[in-house]
């Protein structure tokens, strides 16, 4: 996605720029595939819910304005309940002892003299309390982050996680009408072909080779050295490759910039695509999970963000099961998680004992979300102030090593594209 918009940016300026891409195919992590029985699957769970009229009206011409806009519903499950998401504008329905600590805690909390918020659980716990912090926010930080709410500083928040008022808190408690409130409410995604469909127009900007794993970097030289031997030049370079992989590649790279992309911490994902002979498995879109004893941390319905991602009468669960290098490391295959989802999906009551099972498919993606810890900042620091100063320009969520949606990796490859011309500028100047 970030690479394509370097390409978009360039195209504007006359520019076609020479693309490289490890794959065999396009897209990266926003690549779509169709399985055995006709199951479509993305590389996780993507929907385009961009509020930019400018990305929205690109993505819809380049699917030839064949979307779906569905209205999104929530919801999760915590030891057997289903509340709508978020949980803390949803207590309804949860055992009347959990919804008693809950406010109580709430209370107390609003109560209290400010503390100061040195993490992100000092954050959970000034914004609802003790109860719910532990209950719901610090189980499902471990489950996706991988590591402890305490670990973990505010940098990535912005609007992910609602801070609700106590008037809104008790109307979710005594309703099970309460308003909807999260930053996501209505989205598109293409009608057909899987998300990767809102590359195709973009795709011919770049003139792409695939097959060609990028193995060195010569700074000095401006040269690029790929595993099938290719040895080529650059006149601009502007990667997305994800920084712990890209800087070992860079000769002469200094033992303290190593060291330090070494210690930037992202999760790995293991997705189960999983297809069945039913489509009434569930009303939510996404449904996240907190409970530790559960292996996935969420649950998607890819067959209902389009009719053609699955056969009609059949459905599709993609289950996310997370792990880290730093934290939690992945040991065995992809495979190995198949089974175990499988058993928490009939546990759970998404699936039935008479449910066939059509597809079933895992792959790894060795990363997935930027975790950030307290290494983050200083590392990310000197990893992109060594870039800085040897030219290469970066983008994309590994790039710019930050919670970017796909709208926003979109815009960070143009962003990539206006330092870059924006250093020739002056480099023309100063001449």
């Amino acid at each position: 996605m970030a690479g394509f918009g370097a390409a978009h940016r360039l195209h504007g300026e006359g520019i076609t720029p020479v693309m490289y891409d490890k794959n065999t195919y396009h897209g990266g992590h926003t690549a779509s595939f169709r399985y055995e029985g006709g199951f479509l699957f993305d590389i996780g769970p993507h929907i385009s819910y961009t509020k930019d009229p400018r990305i929205q009206n690109l993505f819809a011409d380049s699917v030839d304005q064949q979307y779906e806009t569905l209205q999104i519903y929530l919801d999760n499950y915590w030891r057997g309940h289903r509340p709508q998401h978020p949980v803390q504008l949803h207590l309804h329905g949860l055992p009347e002892d959990v919804i008693i600590k809950v406010i109580s805690g709430f209370v107390e909390d609003r109560q209290a003299a400010d503390k100061p918020i040195n993490n992100y659980a000092d954050w959970l716990l000034a914004s609802f309390g003790k109860a719910f912090a532990e209950l719901f926010p610090m189980q499902y930080t471990r489950k996706y982050h991988t590591t402890t709410a305490e670990n973990m500083t505010t940098d990535w928040l912005g609007p992910r996680v609602y801070r609700p008022n106590l008037e809104e808190v008790l109307q979710g408690a005594l309703s099970s009408s309460a308003p909807q409130k999260h930053y996501i409410t209505h989205f598109r995604y293409p009608s057909y072909g899987g998300f990767v469909s809102y590359l195709t127009k973009f795709v011919p900007l770049g003139n792409i080779h695939f097959n060609h794993q990028l193995c060195s970097i010569d700074p000095r030289a401006q040269s690029l050295t790929f595993t099938n031997g290719l040895v080529t030049g650059y006149d601009t370079l502007i990667s997305s490759v994800p920084l712990p992989t890209l800087m070992p590649m860079i000769q002469g790279v200094p033992q303290d910039v190593l060291d330090a992309s070494r210690r930037l911490a992202c999760s790995t994902c293991v997705v189960v695509n999983i297809g069945v002979n039913r489509q009434d498995l569930s009303k939510a879109h996404v449904t996240y999970f907190y409970d530790e004893d559960i292996c996935f941390t969420r649950l998607g319905y890819p067959h209902m963000l389009a009719a053609s991602n699955a056969p009609e009468g059949t459905g599709s669960i993609q289950a996310e099961v997370y792990f880290s290098r730093k934290y939690k490391p992945f040991t065995g295959t992809p495979e190995d998680c198949i089974d175990p989802v499988i058993a928490d999906l009939r546990r759970c009551g998404i699936l039935r004992d008479d449910d066939q099972i059509l597809c079933r498919k895992a792959m790894l993606l060795p990363y997935a979300n930027i975790i950030f810890d307290h290494d983050r900042a200083a590392a990310l620091e000197t990893v992109h102030g060594y870039l800085d100063d040897i030219g290469i320009d970066y983008c994309g969520r590994y790039g710019d090593w930050g919670y970017l949606w796909t709208d926003e990796s979109f815009k960070s490859g143009e962003s990539a594209v206006e330092r870059a011309l924006s250093r020739r500028r002056h480099t023309a100047t100063a001449v």
